[in-house]
């Protein structure tokens, strides 16, 4: 998980209403989940009819209100995947519209580099190089890697904008054994956070990066919500809105993955 620090004010204007910033100190936490999943299949399946992909997600931690109190989570504007039967699926069978994206993957001897490439940006959604190391970065907000790794594991109900719709898709991450790893980084390139127009300069920073491998975990559907459409999250433009059904698929643990994020849902 790539994490940024951003002025809240600045955040606010991205979210739809029903959403606050999540605040670490003065600052709202955003950023970048990269997960590849393996032997994704409908739970109670065999796992030999499951499949493997990459996706992202950009994500906003945030609070809301609802019937049984305060909630917090993230808002994720856009998710992003090398696979078209996850971009088909997408809000359809399971919660979450999918953009149809080339990922570029190199994950070897600790050291991951990875670029994503989307047809409606003539630069890349995300590049990154990152490697496994033992030390948690002095500078972070956060003062250490469990102060960091348990602001994330809290936040594992994820909503997501459709676009042309003020629905909202729920979606909830379960995993059963939390365990996160830092990154030292070599650099962090992002189309939508490096956007002036939405995040001006000095309203955010790289603050730090996370790791999780081999991680068991399901994914449940949440109720969605509704909300006042954003006006300025440009990020979930430019992919039809699916037809709504109601059956929503619960997944069970894939048998083996790579995460950059702990905190998507």
């Amino acid at each position: 998980m790539l994490n940024y620090r951003v002025a809240p004010d600045v955040v606010q204007k991205v979210l739809p209403a029903i959403f606050r910033p999540k605040l670490v100190g003065e600052y709202a936490i955003a950023g970048i989940c990269l997960i590849r999943l393996e032997a994704i299949r409908p739970k109670g399946m065999p796992g030999i009819i499951g499949i493997s992909s990459e996706n992202s997600a950009h994500r906003i931690a945030v609070e809301w209100e609802d019937e049984s109190g305060s909630r917090d989570g993230v808002f994720v504007p856009r998710r992003d995947t090398d696979s078209r039967l996850n971009a088909l699926a997408g809000g359809r069978i399971f919660p979450g519209v999918h953009h149809l994206s080339r990922f570029t993957v190199s994950d070897h001897d600790g050291q991951i580099s990875l670029r994503v490439d989307t047809d409606d940006r003539a630069s890349p959604l995300v590049d990154i190089k990152v490697g496994e190391t033992d030390g948690f970065p002095t500078g972070s907000l956060f003062s250490t890697l469990q102060e960091s790794s348990q602001f994330f594991e809290t936040g594992c109900v994820g909503y997501s904008s459709r676009p042309d719709s003020c629905t909202l898709d729920g979606l909830l991450l379960q995993v059963t054994d939390w365990r996160v790893s830092p990154l030292s980084v070599d650099y962090v390139r992002s189309a939508y956070f490096d956007d002036r127009s939405l995040f001006p300069q000095d309203s955010i920073e790289f603050d730090h990066a996370l790791l999780m491998r081999d991680i068991s975990h399901e994914w449940h559907s949440e109720p969605a919500m509704t909300t006042k459409q954003t006006t300025a999250n440009n990020a979930s433009l430019l992919t039809p809105d699916p037809p709504r059904v109601q059956a929503v698929m619960t997944i069970p643990p894939s048998t083996r993955t790579r995460s950059l994020a702990p905190g998507h849902a």
